[in-house]
C-alpha cells in the first residue's frame, strides 16, 4: 500500500473525527426536554431510514433480511431502553433522561461502518473500482436497520409517554 501524504492524514485525523462524533453522541445522551415535534420527527426520519433501503431492496433478499433483522434487534434493544429511561414531569416540563451507554453503542455502530464505507471508497480510488452504495452490502444493513430501528422505536416510545400524560391530564 503507498502511503502518500493525504493517506497519512486522514490515518492520523480518523481518531479525532471519531472521538468528536463520540462526544457529540455523548452529548445528547443526558436529561433533556420532551418535545413532541421532534419525537415525530425521530419517528419519521428513523422510519424513512429502513422504508427507503427497503424498497430498493425488494429483489436482494439477503441484504432485505438484514435490515430486517437490524430493524427487529434495534427495536428490541428500543423496547429496553425505553423501560430504562427515566421520565419526569416536572413544573417546568416534561424531561427524560435516555440510558446513555446503548444509545451511544447503536449510534456508534452506523458511525463506524459508515467510516469504513469512507475508507474503503478512499482505497480504491483511481482503481476503476465503483464506489458501494448503502445498500450493496448485508452488513451495512443490518447496521442501519438496528440504529434506525432503535432510535424510531426510542421516539414513538418517548411519544407515547406524552400521549399517557395527556391523557391522565384530560381525564382529571
Amino acid at each position: 500500500m503507498d502511503l502518500s501524504i493525504t493517506t497519512l492524514i486522514l490515518l492520523v485525523l480518523t481518531p479525532l473525527l471519531v472521538w468528536r462524533v463520540y462526544n457529540r453522541i455523548k452529548a445528547r445522551m443526558v436529561r433533556q426536554r420532551s418535545i413532541v415535534s421532534r419525537h415525530y420527527t425521530g419517528v419519521l426520519v428513523f422510519g424513512a431510514m429502513i422504508l427507503v433501503p427497503a424498497a430498493q431492496l425488494l429483489d436482494n433478499i439477503t441484504n432485505l433480511g438484514a435490515l430486517a433483522v437490524g430493524a427487529a434487534f434495534g427495536i428490541g434493544w428500543g423496547v429496553w431502553a425505553i423501560k430504562r429511561t427515566r421520565f419526569e414531569d416536572t413544573p417546568q416540563g416534561y424531561y427524560f433522561t435516555p440510558p446513555m451507554r446503548v444509545g451511544i453503542l447503536m449510534a456508534m455502530i452506523l458511525v463506524a461502518r459508515i467510516l469504513y464505507l469512507g475508507v474503503e471508497i478512499y482505497a480504491n480510488q483511481g482503481k476503476g473500482i465503483p464506489a458501494p452504495r448503502l445498500t450493496d452490502d448485508p452488513l451495512t444493513m443490518l447496521c442501519v436497520g438496528l440504529t434506525a430501528g432503535y432510535f424510531g422505536y426510542y421516539s414513538a416510545g418517548l411519544l407515547l409517554w406524552r400521549r399517557k400524560l395527556r391523557k391522565a391530564i384530560d381525564l382529571e
